[in-house]
């Protein structure tokens, strides 16, 4: 069995050598992820242990996710500007992950994008009040707006419930005269069919 060891290893060894992750390009612990029109919906959700350098400037990234950076021990720097950032809720974990670092110098080209009060500030040294207001504020808008909702809902309901009892009132209206007509046909009726509809009645 020790024999084989060596090489059942080395059968699970593709398992366990990182690969570079798409649609990057990777060379001697370099991940180069720069211009490929990266979202945040399509990142790279994990990097291999030895990265030293990140190049994710000049995409259409608005947030990074929560952690991506924080098993890399051997990160020495991120190339993030030239992304739209959105300094909102999503924005915490790379503001919390930019303050860490002892080179921040180098990160004062890393700035909002939105919201408007905040264009143009470096991420860096937003406050974290500043953070949560705009959050506070994109509740308030969602709250707002299921309100106007509710309300237009109950317009139309109200507006249907008008159109059934308007309906309704036709309806009997039209059974109203309907009934009319057929007691005036029968009284044009010979009498005796009338006499006998009246005691069948």
């Amino acid at each position: 069995m020790s024999f084989f060891g060596p090489f059942l290893l080395l059968g699970f060894l593709p398992l366990v050598i990182p690969t570079c992750p798409k649609p990057c390009r990777c060379a001697s612990n370099i991940i180069d992820c720069m211009s490929m029109h990266l979202t945040d919906e399509v990142i790279p959700t994990t990097f291999a242990p030895s990265t030293r350098k990140i190049y994710l400037n000049n995409n259409e990234l608005t947030s990074i996710p929560s952690g991506l950076f924080d098993n890399l021990k051997s990160l020495q720097e991120v190339y993030l500007w030239g992304n739209p950032w959105e300094c909102d809720c999503n924005i915490l974990y790379l503001r919390s992950w930019l303050q860490w670092q002892q080179n921040r110098t180098t990160y004062r080209n890393i700035v909002c994008s939105s919201p408007v009060h905040l264009q143009g500030r470096i991420i860096t040294y937003l406050s974290e009040d500043e953070i949560i207001a705009t959050c506070q504020y994109w509740y308030c808008s969602v709250a707002l707006f299921s309100q106007v909702c509710l309300f237009i809902f109950i317009l139309l309901q109200a507006v249907l419930l008008i159109l059934v009892l308007i309906y309704v009132r036709r309806f009997q209206k039209i059974a109203k005269e309907a009934r009319r007509a057929t007691d005036e046909f029968y009284e044009h009726m010979d009498p005796w069919a009338a006499s006998s509809k009246n005691a069948t009645d």
